[in-house]
């Protein structure tokens, strides 16, 4: 009987089984996932920023379209609802001013997008400001500078880190 037990079949069948564990029991995708880590804050991101922007449907008269995703560090998994405010200098105002400044939520896939003007160069280069700054994670200040002045949009992506 000893010998039924050790066959070639029971052999292969063990070893297979055993190679199978860490993926079933889920234990690969953690440690690839482990990776990605947290977006780090712009220089500048922050200049003018205004605390408590409200959530808006539209900047402005519109024309162009800031996007982009949220993601948790780590695990990579989309965040959605989290708020992320968004302003520039425009074709309608300045980055100072309370009505360049928005805010919008992410979707189910940790993506956002907010249309506002067409952005223009201030300090020789166009760029956008956008903040995440709600408390379940550490604040990021972003500042993306756009290829071409005449671009329709820019985005801009976050991986945070939980506060």
């Amino acid at each position: 009987m000893t010998s039924r037990l050790l066959s070639r079949r029971t052999i292969l069948s063990a070893g297979a089984a055993s190679l199978m564990i860490p993926v079933t029991a889920g234990l690969t995708v953690p440690a690839q996932a482990k990776g990605l880590a947290p977006t780090p804050t712009m220089r500048g991101g922050a200049n003018n920023y205004r605390p408590g922007a409200p959530i808006v449907d539209r900047i402005g008269g519109g024309g162009f379209w800031m996007t982009g995703t949220v993601r948790r560090a780590g695990d990579g998994a989309p965040l959605a609802g989290q708020r992320i405010q968004i302003w520039a200098h425009t074709t309608e105002g300045h980055e100072r001013d309370p009505e360049s400044h928005g805010a919008t939520l992410t979707d189910a896939n940790g993506e956002f997008r907010l249309e506002m003007p067409q952005i223009v160069p201030a300090f020789g280069q166009p760029h956008g400001h956008l903040a995440y700054d709600s408390g379940d994670f550490e604040t990021v200040f972003l500042r993306p500078i756009m290829k071409s002045a005449k671009d329709k949009t820019l985005a801009a992506h976050f991986v945070l880190q939980p506060a």
